[in-house]
């Protein structure tokens, strides 16, 4: 069986191939250019990536193609990315480049050399499984709770997962670094990549002002309807946020009780363009029992049950929260949580899970 491996350079693809050539495949390595807008500077390290991917692919003795998709990213991804922070949402590009890169034009070109399966190094895994006398392909959480990526891979539909391997499902993270090292690839030991890929380690305020115009506007009090300073742009800031407000020093109401707490950002009025903040992290504006979301995607296909006991992660860092769904419809999920959620966000998305089984998601609104 021929298999395309994704390869980044780092140490989780790397394995991913190292893994599949011992099993007895026919591997083929493919790194992605997925970005070249500012490929020379000192924040984007796809250079360096491609030597490590063919130093990889040089010690596991597979052959590399190098595929340029940086206009499919920007047309799919940034395009979409640059509207939702214009439209004063917080979203996950990261989630749109698997669905659109990494898992259809890398997929589609996979299929053009031949491919039977493609694979990279995510942390999750796939079943197959057999429900309702029909076939059906599960999105499994991986087996290291703490690197799981299944959130991140929630818009997949059945044909791609019929097509993925995920080979790092059911290893952890340090046992991946050891078998690289004993591999002898030299990047067991790199550094994990973080933050959303085409800003890298630059000032986000920076890149993004290269794009979008700056509107400066006002920061207010919810509560008293007090301006507290200046915001350069709805833009910059997402719910929840406590750093970088800029308004640190500036009390509470005093019948409040807590005017030494720090302020959060808690609601973005776009049409007056005013930043509402308010104080204390438990404040009630934060938190909200139940959420909307909209561009669905269910990975088996159908609708799950609704008034059904199921958990759900609305946004990557955050432990299962029980939940049900209590309507489906219109495009729309209406999710509603055992407790009440800290500083849900609208553009990034919310997750559903039956035990290990990623059920698929949405948007926030």
């Amino acid at each position: 069986m021929k298999v395309v491996v994704g390869m980044s350079g780092g140490v989780d693809s790397s394995v991913a191939a190292l893994r599949l050539k011992e099993q007895g495949y026919e591997v083929l390595g493919l790194f992605m250019k997925n970005w070249e807008d500012d490929d020379d500077d000192e924040y984007c390290s796809t250079r360096q990536d491609l030597v490590d991917v063919a130093s990889v692919c040089d010690v596991i003795g597979i052959d590399l193609e190098v595929v340029n998709f940086s206009a499919e990213y920007k047309d799919r991804v940034f395009a979409d990315f640059l509207k939702e922070y214009q439209a004063g949402r917080t979203p996950n590009p990261d989630i749109l480049c698997n669905s659109e890169i990494k898992f259809r034009c890398f997929l589609d070109h996979a299929m053009q050399l031949g491919a039977d399966k493609i694979a990279t190094g995510h942390y999750a895994r796939v079943r197959e499984w057999q429900s309702d006398g029909r076939r059906e392909f599960q999105l499994l959480k991986a087996e290291d709770g703490t690197k799981d990526q299944s959130y991140f891979l929630y818009r997949l539909q059945q044909a791609q997962l019929a097509k993925t391997l995920f080979p790092l499902g059911d290893l952890y993270k340090r046992d991946v670094r050891r078998m690289a090292e004993a591999a002898g690839l030299h990047v067991h030991d790199k550094k994990d990549s973080t933050g959303i890929c085409f800003i890298g380690e630059r000032p986000f305020r920076e890149f993004l002002s290269r794009y979008l115009p700056t509107q400066p506007g006002e920061i207010r009090s919810l509560d008293d309807d007090r301006v507290l300073g200046q915001h350069q742009g709805l833009m910059y800031h997402t719910i929840g946020q406590r750093k970088g407000l800029m308004i640190g020093g500036i009390k509470g109401m005093e019948d409040a009780g807590g005017e030494h707490d720090a302020w959060y950002a808690a609601k973005k009025d776009m049409a007056a363009n005013v930043l509402y903040v308010v104080q204390g992290h438990d404040h009630p504006a934060l938190l909200r029992d139940r959420l909307v979301a909209t561009e669905l995607n269910w990975i088996a296909g159908r609708d799950p049950h609704t008034h059904w006991v199921y958990t759900a992660k609305p946004r990557y860092r955050t432990p299962d929260q029980p939940c049900e769904i209590d309507r489906i419809g219109n495009g729309e999920a209406e999710i509603a949580f055992a407790e009440a959620q800290w500083a849900l966000t609208p553009g990034q998305s919310v997750v559903v899970y039956e035990s290990k089984v990623c059920l698929g998601g949405g948007v926030i609104v």
